[in-house]
């Protein structure tokens, strides 16, 4: 069975490599996927990607890269204090894919994206970084009006943390 967090995961490793040497999204997806065939692989069960998990990837990929700089803007109105610059390049990629998510997709329903991207940022981040992409995909998804209430920061209060 497919998963889209794993997608979510091959996309931010691509989008990262895009960011970290300026090429493109595509460059960097097929060098992981270069790496996943031909190499040791980057899966943690050591199976390559499904179809649709690829399919995923590059929809979420080729999307940030095409909306980048309405993301980026998006990004930068919600997060208060701080400019995308000085943002950390994988809590940035985070952002930029949980504000396509919310922008462009609206069959993917809100409070996933914000869970995917918290959990990517746990995974991925910084100790502080749950919190950081938390905070501002929130306000992102309450600007665009896919939320109201508290309902994304209820599940981090269950949690206890």
């Amino acid at each position: 069975m497919a998963s889209r967090r794993k997608s979510r995961s091959y996309a931010l490793q691509a989008l990262y490599q895009a960011d970290l040497s300026s090429s493109s999204a595509q460059t960097a997806l097929n060098a992981l996927w270069s790496g996943v065939i031909e190499g040791p692989g980057i899966d943690d069960d050591g199976k390559p990607p499904e179809s649709e998990e690829v399919e995923f990837a590059q929809r979420l990929a080729w999307g940030v890269e095409q909306h980048r700089d309405e993301l980026d803007g998006l990004i930068e109105s919600c997060s208060t204090n701080w400019r995308l610059s000085r943002m950390p390049l994988v809590d940035r990629n985070i952002l930029r894919m949980a504000a396509f998510e919310l922008a462009h997709c609206p069959d993917i329903p809100a409070t996933v994206a914000i869970n995917e991207a918290v959990e990517l940022a746990k995974r991925f981040g910084t100790a502080d970084s749950r919190a950081f992409v938390n905070g501002i995909v929130d306000r992102i998804a309450r600007n665009l009006q896919r939320i109201g209430g508290d309902a994304p920061r209820r599940k981090l209060e269950e949690e206890g943390e």
